[in-house]
């Protein structure tokens, strides 16, 4: 137990070598969260002011905040409570109350603190053709309030085999309609969309992704982790994922890279920056983001923010202040851009 205690995480020891090898100096600058799940998989959570007291401790100006599409069945043969979504085989099924929880996390807060959260709509079954329906009630209900759609979840492995009923994909044609609707009222989408399968080193899921970047050119597009998981990463070393995202992002100019979560084990994989990603970012400045990916509760909004930290180092500062700050805000509607900084 002591010795765990002294280790350092593995994103620090690599920004000291980094610094240590003669490269630029650490990244100083400001982090906007691109990626704040208010609610757990139980659509519990420790709340707005618990949210925005971490961010001013972290320095922290703004988040994207959105629940989660899907809340974790008790199921009778289980003894005890599920404690974790994956803690047993009982499945998940969608719960559009989320949004509903959401919003009145967000009102509950002074208007000076709201204005720094920019609620996304999630709440909704992928696959039904009446989706696109329900979220424009919403939009109707609270006009000016939503400032985007997501996180949607597709492909998604073990959550998605959990899932009741019939299997999302991003080209899914109920997501069309979602897509269009976004297009229509200026909203950034958020997807979750597997780029392949735990058995398959290949992007095996591309044309469906390509599909809706195709089909949908007036839809900002933010894919979330660049399609990886930590099942992926742990299976595969996604090597592909580089290639791939380079041609997507030169091929469409509607897409975005949310960089959270597991895409950090591929462009360092074994704490080892790989150069090629800092290129890639330094060519498309505006089109990454990064984002924490915290689901419910806040204590680890600082590392998962953090581990980003020597890709930020990497960059000229200019760049890394729009991936780190800037990003996030400018693909947001009109409504949500009129913020102060």
């Amino acid at each position: 137990m002591q010795l765990k205690k002294r280790c350092q995480p593995w994103w620090l020891l690599a920004l000291f070598a980094y610094a240590s090898a003669g490269c630029t100096a650490a990244y100083q600058g400001k982090v906007n969260d691109a990626e704040v799940h208010l609610v757990d998989y139980f659509q519990r959570s420790a709340g707005a002011p618990a949210l925005i007291e971490n961010m001013d401790a972290l320095g922290i100006d703004h988040a994207y905040v959105m629940g989660l599409p899907v809340i974790k069945k008790w199921d009778l043969s289980q003894p005890k409570a599920p404690r974790f979504v994956y803690g047993d085989d009982a499945p998940v099924y969608y719960y559009s109350h989320t949004d509903e929880l959401i919003a009145r996390e967000v009102e509950s807060l002074p208007k000076t603190q709201q204005s720094r959260l920019h609620p996304f709509l999630s709440g909704f079954n992928t696959t039904d053709l009446n989706a696109a329906e329900y979220l424009e009630r919403e939009l109707t209900f609270r006009p000016n309030f939503w400032q985007g759609i997501g996180e949607i979840i597709t492909r998604h492995d073990h959550l998605t085999a959990l899932t009741s009923g019939e299997k999302p994909r991003a080209n899914h044609p109920a997501l069309n309609k979602v897509y269009q609707l976004a297009a229509k009222h200026d909203l950034p989408v958020l997807l979750h969309a597997n780029i392949t399968s735990q058995r398959e080193n290949e992007p095996l899921y591309l044309n469906e992704l390509k599909e809706a970047l195709q089909q949908h050119p007036d839809t900002r597009f933010l894919w979330a982790h660049a399609g990886t998981t930590s099942t992926l990463t742990r299976h595969l070393d996604m090597n592909f994922l580089y290639q791939t995202v380079t041609s997507l992002l030169s091929e469409h100019d509607n897409l975005y890279i949310l960089a959270s979560w597991s895409l950090i084990d591929v462009v360092m994989p074994q704490g080892t920056l790989d150069r090629r990603w800092v290129s890639l970012i330094e060519a498309y400045p505006e089109r990454f983001m990064v984002g924490s990916d915290v689901v419910g509760t806040f204590g680890y909004q600082k590392t998962a923010l953090k581990t980003w930290d020597p890709v930020l180092s990497a960059l000229p500062k200019h760049i890394a202040q729009k991936v780190a700050y800037s990003n996030m805000l400018a693909v947001l509607p009109q409504a949500g851009k009129n913020v102060s900084h």
